[in-house]
């Protein structure tokens, strides 16, 4: 355990870091930091945690503060100047998930779950379905979960379940997150390229998980999607446990009966063709269903019961701002949802579709992160919108980030849309949304607006104009 007792967080507004902030907070250490946009909900959350911090970045604030330890953010880079200060004059520093594993996972069982999508789902999820069998878990994930009201949570009981990120970890440890948490129990969703702005290929991607599945114990347990290929390719050198779910018949796991209605999903989870269960959820989608599974999975493996498991899954209420209902003005729907990469966008508008049959489905996108604005990508978004019917590609976020050369082009993906009968078109600006949408929307419509970002506060300023609409 680390000694260390005046902890200082370099990039302390960033989500992550804020909770950490808080965590060690909570057990007596003294906590302050900086960062260069301190803005809310970060700096107010920090504020109600009495937690000082710097705005900007400057060396009279690691002076003041006189650090035993500097936690630095992902963020953070060489020139920054207190990151300077901290190499001139010799301060301990770790990365923030090497700091979360010292402080907190070590010593406990610790539940990875891992995979290009679904990672913050499934980990509140199995985090909930032990907390409603008192379990007492802690927990770290890079959402909020609806259930707990906050991304964190530390408790007296076994386990610590938390969000295993591929990510790097700061400027000087370039390894993903997920190598520091020690898992005992490791849950892998799926594996697709994704983070185009620190990984140069799949093979990459594949490298970091194959490290990732080497250092699980041999008496711990691998938790896997059957149905995604690269998975399946690298379990083949798993020394641990593995248990294998999805919906074909290579999964000893398997969902089946699934219907969908306007409350969510029902299914059956069966081992080996034999019925263990059945799951009534409140999440649509056939990701979900999966998300479901490995929960279920897991929480057998910990030593909980079907009727314990299927009742937390009943009572979960999911995580914001993933599939998140900002509002119902007459008969217009209108959700917000993080889906930042193709698949996940696809995913997302197949589950609209199983609940809304029929009605006409608006998608609203935001290409934000490295890999949404990158040519690579650009032909997987050619048939993730096929569910909607009507597709809007908002204002692509900070272009000048990737070279004019690797952007991905929104008019080519509008093009391809067109040819498939499926009508699409972009706007230059964000406020154009609220000029157009609030006079194009009929009864029936259901509006999912996808960002992983702020989208400038525009989803929930059109349910403010829709209102408006409607009380005229």
């Amino acid at each position: 355990m680390n000694t260390a007792k005046n902890i200082y967080l370099l990039g302390i507004c960033g989500t992550g870091m804020a909770a950490l902030a808080a965590m060690l907070k909570s057990q007596g250490y003294i906590v302050s930091g900086s960062d260069e946009n301190a803005y809310p909900p970060m700096s107010t959350f920090l504020a109600s945690q009495n937690i000082p911090v710097y705005a900007g970045f400057n060396v009279t604030n690691i002076e003041a503060a006189k650090p035993d330890l500097v936690i630095i953010g992902n963020a953070l880079s060489r020139g920054n100047p207190e990151v300077e200060h901290i190499l001139n004059h010799k301060l301990d520093f770790l990365s923030m998930p090497a700091a979360l594993s010292d402080f907190f996972i070590r010593g406990k069982y610790s539940c990875v779950v891992t995979g290009t999508h679904g990672k913050t789902t499934t980990t509140s999820l199995l985090a909930w379905i032990l907390e409603a069998a008192g379990q007492n878990p802690s927990f770290f994930v890079g959402g909020l979960p609806e259930n707990f009201k906050q991304g964190f949570q530390l408790s007296d009981g076994r386990h610590f379940v938390s969000e295993g990120d591929e990510y790097d970890s700061a400027f000087f440890d370039k390894g993903p997150k997920f190598l520091h948490y020690r898992p005992d129990l490791l849950i892998i969703n799926n594996i697709e390229f994704d983070h185009a702005d620190i990984y140069k290929d799949l093979t990459e991607i594949k490298t970091a998980f194959r490290r990732l599945i080497n250092i699980v114990p041999g008496k711990g347990h691998i938790v896997a999607n059957a149905d995604d290929a690269v998975v399946a390719e690298l379990l083949q050198k798993a020394f641990s446990n593995v248990q294998l779910f999805g919906l074909s018949e290579k999964a000893a796991w398997r969902a089946s009966e699934i219907q969908f209605d306007g409350n969510g999903t029902a299914f059956t989870i069966e081992h080996n063709h034999e019925p263990v269960c059945h799951i009534q959820s409140p999440m649509m989608g056939m990701h979900n269903v999966r998300n479901v599974l490995a929960s279920f999975i897991s929480a057998t493996l910990l030593g909980l019961s079907p009727d314990q498991i299927a009742s937390g899954v009943h009572s979960f209420q999911g995580v914001r701002r993933r599939m998140d209902k900002l509002g119902e003005i007459g008969d217009v729907l209108v959700f917000e949802d993080f889906a930042h990469h193709a698949t996940a966008v696809k995913e997302t508008l197949e589950g609209v579709r199983l609940r809304f049959p029929d009605r006409r489905i608006w998608a609203i996108f935001e290409p934000r992160t490295a890999s949404a604005k990158r040519k690579v990508f650009e032909l997987t978004y050619y048939h993730a919108f096929d569910e909607a019917d009507q597709v809007i590609f908002a204002a692509m976020h900070r272009p000048d980030k990737v070279p004019e050369s690797e952007r991905m082009s929104i008019p080519n993906i509008i093009n391809a849309l067109h040819e498939r009968g499926i009508s699409a078109r972009s706007v230059s600006q964000n406020e154009d949304l609220l000029s157009y949408l609030p006079t194009e929307a009929r009864p029936g419509d259901v509006f999912i607006f996808m960002s992983n970002g702020s989208f400038d506060g525009i989803p929930g300023r059109f349910v403010e104009a829709l209102s408006n609409i409607h009380q005229q």
